[in-house]
């Protein structure tokens, strides 16, 4: 047979995928899991894509902001667009994770859905990665997005459950990951209704926060949004550690997964000191908690697909 894991190195991780799909889908066996309840998990940043220097998210927000700029220069005095165009990436960094997404909200608001998706696809079809010079596409996993296909040809519905902006990652999950629009949770503004007598009904984005999609807040909105308990989560920081523990401790066989970034020959090296995103607890604790740490270095034969 084939495999379907080709860019899997073979070792302990590989092997644990593969035991946990074949034990859960075997119909006479202790673990079997229905279709219905297999449930997959996995974050965005990171986990399914690489999210260095910055994720993706903050780069559509450098350009967004520069297009405020341009209409208004005032913005170019103004913190933290200031900082955001003048890529000072310490005062970038020093805003934190749910400060990057309240900015990122910010620069989004006043737009419908629909003409934020649109520029989005447009920015995303055009835009290159800064170290990789890559269109974004191409910034993806290859193991990961094998192992999307091999948990959907095992009967596995996946999700996205991200700290990132959920309406952002909406516009492009379905074609590069084949994760459909209504799998994908993250984090989410605030939104209002705008009736039109004779026209079009709107939905508006707010510049107000209305869930920040991290650490404890992951398995609430798993909770919220999917109504089962998966039983398959991976992740790659200490934003993900409630994810993978609350996947973990259910009932039954479970599997959970830390990547963790030690390659800084194919991608870049880091953990503990990526301010926006550490990898520290989750690292320390992994072995306590039951999660299998897969090394991009030793357990990947190969990071990003064909350019």
């Amino acid at each position: 047979m084939a495999d379907s894991l080709p860019s899997w190195a073979h070792g302990p991780a590989k092997t644990a995928i593969r035991d946990f799909v074949a034990a859960v889908t075997d119909t006479g066996g202790s673990d079997f899991v229905p279709i219905a309840e297999r449930i997959a998990v996995f974050d965005n940043d990171g986990t399914l894509w690489c999210e260095q220097p910055v994720q993706v998210q903050v780069q559509f927000a450098l350009h967004r902001a520069a297009e405020m700029a341009a209409a208004d220069p005032t913005l170019k005095e103004r913190q933290p667009f200031k900082a955001f165009l003048e890529h000072d990436m310490a005062a970038i960094h020093a805003l934190g994770k749910q400060g990057l997404v309240e900015f990122a909200f910010a620069v989004h608001a006043g737009m419908t859905e629909e003409a934020f998706a649109a520029t989005v696809r447009e920015w995303f079809a055009k835009g290159r990665h800064p170290k990789f010079r890559r269109p974004f596409d191409k910034i993806v996993f290859q193991p990961q997005l094998e192992l999307l296909d091999h948990l959907r040809a095992n009967g596995f519905k996946v999700f996205i459950v991200s700290g990132g902006g959920v309406d952002f990652m909406r516009p492009f999950a379905e074609a590069v990951y084949g994760i459909p629009p209504e799998q994908v949770i993250g984090s989410s503004g605030k939104l209002r209704f705008d009736p039109v007598d004779g026209g079009p009904c709107q939905i508006t984005k707010l510049a107000e926060l209305d869930s920040f999609d991290d650490r404890e807040v992951k398995p609430a909105n798993i909770a919220l949004h999917i109504g089962r308990r998966p039983i398959l989560a991976f992740g790659n920081s200490d934003g993900d550690l409630a994810m993978l523990r609350y996947v973990r401790s259910g009932p039954g066989r479970r599997l959970a997964l830390l990547i963790h970034h030690d390659d800084a020959e194919r991608e870049v090296a880091y953990d503990r000191e990526f301010r926006l995103s550490p990898l520290a607890e989750a690292l320390d604790r992994a072995d306590a908690f039951g999660i299998h740490v897969v090394s991009m270095k030793s357990d990947w034969a190969r990071v990003f697909p064909d350019p």
